[in-house]
């Protein structure tokens, strides 16, 4: 097999040479230049397969030069050296999609070393891309507006890594979409992918179902059973709505994460964990901290990486693509070629969408089922859309049939967006928590701390108060009131 090319690209002739000299021992061919127009000159032609350039050259910037680079060879690595030591370059490098950045002066073996490594990993890289094109064709995402791009951007980065990921968003905006795409194609794809909605197990189960039981752990344990970090060794364990977690399960995972290992429910042997944690929740975790809900030390061992999923109101200009993309799953499903107007894409447009993509998808799978039209129009549209809607009561109302309304408005909106499915199981406690605990907390402000205050002020006995400010781990901030 021939010698691999390297270009090399330096200003100051010295340090060529001596670079020439440490490449060329170490078996490859060297093309060495001292500017950038013979160095794109070699690349637009398919010369070479990596270039190791300076960042500053007599006739401009490299990093200039680069992006022009990437757009006509994608699969040529790029290793920057730089004299200019500081974090910009860096992140400018990083930026501009070189494979690695050498602040000057380095070690020569280290050059080497990364030359060829970045070819190696080239090998690879064109090695599966056949494969990497079928699973594109696969790929769970659909949208190519700017939000969605800046997504995809973040998705790309974090592929080969094993980095920790929170992804924040709205109920329906694909949470688990993205984290079953960073599974099936980063590292641990050959690996299982493991997702558990924490809102949906009975709180004194989560930790049978996360670390498992062994056999008489607890009433009906009659086997051993496997939890689901066991089951995702190696893999991706992906923990849906974890801000419904309860606070003592999470000092258990908060332990795993810190330590990488675990015990069974009643087991004394600590077993070693290796997987991917990927976090997702619809709710503000800062607002839990600070309502005593959620372990602040867990919240940054989770926020590792935060990904924010836009809702679907802010990519309206992916209506059509989202729209067709279900038209065509129904299809696949034997159901009969249609499209839709322009006028029903554009009625879907004007649509505020509080159920996201989730509920894009449950309208057209509805008028799938329900409309025989080839061609769905926007009176079609418009008619599925106003189903289910309920009436929003005025704003600045106050009254108790007005808190009535906001509650059955709420839950109605909560029953259509998991339509044709139910919510996760806990429907009522979960509703009942969502009001005690900002009701509790409140009154406790308003009383300054004081609980005797607080319980006349809720018609609740004292007793009753302080249970409740323990299970809701609401925090009391005493105050000294001043009149005057």
């Amino acid at each position: 097999m021939s010698a691999q090319t390297v270009l090399l690209a330096d200003d100051d002739a010295a340090i060529r040479m001596v670079l020439n000299q440490a490449l060329t021992r170490a078996g490859y061919e060297v093309m060495p230049t001292g500017n950038l127009s013979t160095m794109w000159n070699w690349v637009s032609r398919g010369e070479g397969d990596i270039l190791v350039t300076d960042v500053a050259m007599p006739d401009g910037n490299a990093f200039d030069v680069m992006p022009r680079i990437r757009k006509a060879r994608p699969d040529l690595p790029i290793v920057v050296m730089s004299a200019q030591n500081t974090f910009m370059t860096a992140i400018k490098a990083s930026e501009s999609g070189a494979y690695e950045y050498l602040p000057k002066p380095f070690d020569l073996d280290e050059l080497t070393a990364i030359v060829g490594r970045a070819l190696a990993d080239a090998r690879a890289s064109r090695k599966s891309n056949g494969d990497r094109e079928v699973q594109s064709e696969q790929m769970p995402l659909v949208g190519r507006s700017a939000a969605m791009q800046d997504i995809y951007r973040a998705l790309a980065r974090l592929m080969q890594t094993d980095l920790t990921v929170l992804i924040n968003g709205e109920s329906g905006t694909g949470k688990e979409l993205v984290a079953r795409a960073l599974h099936q194609f980063g590292r641990r794809r050959n690996g299982p992918f493991v997702a558990i909605n924490m809102a949906a197990i009975p709180r004194d189960l989560i930790e049978a179902e996360l670390f498992g039981h062994e056999k008489g752990a607890f009433t009906g344990a009659t086997n051993r059973s496997a939890g689901r970090f066991e089951q995702a060794e190696q893999g991706t364990l992906f923990l849906d709505e974890i801000g419904d977690m309860p606070m003592e399960a999470q000092t258990r995972l908060l332990r795993v994460l810190q330590e990488g290992e675990y015990t069974r429910v009643g087991g004394r042997t600590p077993i070693r964990t290796d997987v991917r944690i990927i976090a997702a929740t619809h709710r503000d975790l800062s607002q839990l901290i600070r309502q005593g809900l959620f372990r602040e030390d867990l919240y940054y061992r989770l926020n590792v990486v935060p990904l924010r999923l836009p809702p679907l109101r802010e990519r309206l200009d992916d209506i059509p693509d989202l729209a067709n993309h279900f038209l065509a799953e129904a299809q696949g499903e034997g159901d009969p070629a249609r499209d839709f107007s322009t006028a029903a894409l554009d009625a879907m447009r004007a649509h505020e969408w509080p159920g996201n993509v989730r509920e894009l998808e449950n309208l057209v799978r509805r008028i799938v089922a329900l409309y025989a039209d080839e061609t769905i129009s926007p009176e079609i549209v418009r008619a599925e859309l106003n189903v289910g809607d309920a009436p929003s009561a005025p704003s600045g109302s106050s009254s108790p049939g007005d808190l009535t309304s906001a509650v059955e408005a709420h839950l109605s909106g909560l029953f259509q967006r998991y339509q044709p499915d139910l919510p996760p199981a806990g429907l009522h406690q979960d509703l009942i928590a969502t009001v005690e605990a900002p009701l509790i907390s409140m009154a406790l402000n308003a009383c300054g701390g004081n609980q005797i205050k607080a319980s006349e002020l809720l018609g609740i006995n004292r007793n009753t108060l302080r249970k409740k400010i323990a299970a809701h781990q609401i925090e009391i901030v005493r105050q000294t009131r001043r009149d005057g």
